[in-house]
């Protein structure tokens, strides 16, 4: 039986977000500690464990048919594969930054720089874009120590909370890009494995919407129900039931995570009332 190969990261938050994700569509994967390749015992797929800036080069020699991999890694390493699907999580910045006692003022003050990063073709294109030329250092793992040992005089790296750049005395002055994780897809990926992957699609599509939306339920007095319905960003429109108080009625609809705050305060001044709000597993519209 023909079945998709999809590669993760080995370790790491994205491993277990990707983990995540796949269980969330249903997709049980029988993998035990230090595995590098795993199977589904539901869905035709296998999963391949590898390091992340190993895996636009599967992807391009077709070794495995998809991935789920961080966007910034593909504009680094893999700006010939295509992205299938923006997935929502492991979002983060790739940043230029400096020690907080540099005086920044401008892009322009990188010129003649040393700049110590893992991502030496964003940083080279994102410089030359702006009419700046650096002097780059290369270095795999941790870069923001290079300042602090005279190694360079800035760092480009991923930046999540900043956190990591304040311990290291660092700021953050230039975003080049932001990120999150992708799936990606080999241009080797056969018509078979191609329908797979649409069927994957369609379950990683209905977990993204259930994630991005609320179910909310209220009651409502029924002089005030059309002023809350109009409040109501549904999918269509609200499903409105009577309740057994004359007068009132119970209003079920889905509302936007990120507006949801906004809304149900907009909702309470408009009189509904005795609100409930459920998480949402699938939404498959």
């Amino acid at each position: 039986m023909t079945k998709i190969r999809i590669a993760i990261q080995k370790s790491g938050r994205l491993n277990e977000d990707s983990l995540q994700i796949l269980k969330d569509c249903g997709i049980s994967i029988d993998n035990g500690k230090d595995q590098l390749k795993a199977s589904s015992r539901n869905f035709p797929m296998e999963v391949f464990y590898l390091r992340n800036g190993d895996i636009p080069q599967y992807l391009r020699d077709g070794v495995v048919d998809i991935a789920i991999i961080g966007e910034n890694v593909l504009i680094e390493k893999g700006e010939d594969i295509s992205i299938a699907e923006k997935l929502g999580f492991s979002k983060c910045k790739v940043s230029l930054a400096v020690p907080k006692s540099f005086k920044y003022s401008s892009v322009k003050d990188f010129e003649g720089k040393r700049i110590a990063t893992s991502y030496p073709n964003t940083v080279i294109n994102y410089l030359k874009d702006k009419g700046v030329t650096a002097d780059l250092h290369i270095i795999s793992g941790s870069v923001e120590i290079a300042p602090n040992i005279g190694l360079a005089d800035a760092i480009c790296d991923i930046v999540s909370s900043g956190s990591t750049l304040f311990k290291n005395n660092l700021k953050e002055v230039e975003v080049m890009l932001t990120s999150e994780a992708v799936l990606a897809v080999s241009p080797k990926i056969s018509e078979e494995r191609k329908e797979l992957l649409a069927k994957l699609q369609f379950r990683i599509q209905s977990v993204l919407r259930a994630r991005g939306s609320k179910y909310v339920l209220l009651n409502a007095p029924n002089d005030k129900l059309d002023t809350i319905i109009s409040l109501l960003p549904g999918m269509r429109s609200p499903t409105v039931l009577p309740l057994a108080q004359k007068g009132w009625s119970s209003v079920h609809t889905v509302i936007n995570k990120d507006k949801f705050w906004e809304v149900i305060s907009e909702l309470k001044q408009a009189g509904a009332e005795g609100i409930l709000v459920c998480p949402i597993e699938k939404m498959v519209l």
